[in-house]
């Protein structure tokens, strides 16, 4: 990323994984920051991605759709759509 970096992020974390990010880092050749950003940045993008989407499974999908199909049942609905309009065309 080429922007300017002015804000900074500070964690916690125990020595095993502290070890462990040294030595991913170490293994791609990059700094212990640029690893741990571009892990978090990585992670963040996903979090946010997943937000928009609902998963399920094949079975529950096919049925959601399949219940599109038919109408229920609404004595409610069907008195409010007798009202008279208000808005003409």
């Amino acid at each position: 990323m080429s922007s300017v970096k002015t804000r900074r992020l500070e964690v916690r974390t125990d020595e095993e994984t502290e070890r462990l990010v040294l030595d991913a880092s170490a293994l791609l050749q990059v700094s212990k920051t640029a690893f741990i950003e571009e892990a978090v940045r990585s992670a963040a993008r996903k979090v946010v991605a997943r937000s928009d989407i609902t998963l399920m499974s094949a079975e529950v999908f096919d049925s959601m759709m399949s219940s599109l199909h038919s109408a229920d049942v609404s004595p409610q609905l069907a008195d409010l759509a007798q009202l008279p309009r208000i808005i003409r065309r």
